[in-house]
């Protein structure tokens, strides 16, 4: 019996045109196909790794700072006057002759005499720190008493001061010395300061100027500029001579004296 035989394939077919191998029907090596992978990926997710804890860290700096902020933020001292005392007050002036004051108006005598004014007071003052964390420091303190915007008594200095939380000190500050020093004042300012006394009231301002620090836990704030002042109504008695009586009795308040403190 004749054997059947399959006709010859055509050439090429294995390696040319359409024709498919069966090499290409294996699967590709998985080892070349993970490491592919890997090897494209790998850095970028660890980028956004990175990324992610420095920002999880930055949020979590920030919210500790505010936390921190709320809790040891110091608030403003505040400032009181609980008495005054007027000590003396009167116009120091040196009288001059009508012939003198001629002759220095026409230009042939010397300037005349500024106007001064001896002033000298006592304040009771009560400086308070509302803070319940922070503790206070204060320093380069100074305090005068102004008129009408204008200083009537030089410039006082007071001692450091150091306030725990919550707390508050009572200082009594002798403002133009027990022996009044004359200061240089405007002629308006002397001619209205004397119709006050006549009239019993007088319109006083009474300034302290400093420094003032915060401490809070482990935390120390810088120096801030202090600007405090206090307005009120005095009651004074009028003397012979332009001049108030003093003393240690003190003068009445006639009004709930305004205070503000500014850093």
């Amino acid at each position: 019996m004749a054997g059947h035989h399959l006709p010859p394939e055509p050439a090429g077919h294995h390696h040319g045109g359409k024709g498919v191998h069966a090499d290409d029907l294996k699967p590709a090596s998985r080892g070349r196909r993970f490491g592919y992978g890997y090897g494209r990926g790998g850095g970028g997710d660890s980028a956004r790794a990175v990324s992610f804890a420095v920002l999880v860290l930055l949020l979590a700096a920030g919210i500790t700072a505010l936390v921190l902020y709320v809790v040891y933020r110091p608030s403003h001292p505040t400032l009181a006057v609980t008495s005054a005392a007027v000590l003396s007050l009167y116009n120091a002036t040196p009288t001059t002759t009508p012939g003198a004051t001629a002759a220095a108006v026409a230009g042939a005598g010397p300037e005349p005499a500024p106007t001064l004014l001896a002033a000298s007071f006592q304040f009771t003052l009560v400086i308070r720190n509302p803070s319940a964390r922070s503790a206070a420091r204060y320093d380069r303190l100074t305090a005068y008493v102004a008129y009408r915007g204008e200083a009537v008594t030089a410039p006082a200095a007071m001692p450091p001061l150091a306030q725990d939380p919550d707390t508050a000190v009572e200082v009594a500050p002798v403002l133009g010395g027990g022996v009044a020093a004359p200061v240089p004042v405007s002629p308006d300012t002397a001619a209205a300061l004397a119709a006050d006394a006549a009239y019993g009231v007088l319109a006083l301002r009474v300034v302290v100027l400093g420094r003032v620090r915060f401490v809070s836990g482990p935390f120390r704030s810088g120096w801030h500029s202090m600007y405090a002042r206090c307005d009120m109504l005095v009651g004074v008695r009028k003397v012979g001579d332009g001049g108030v009586a003093g003393g240690e009795a003190g003068a009445p308040l006639l009004s709930s004296p305004s205070c503000n403190v500014d850093i």
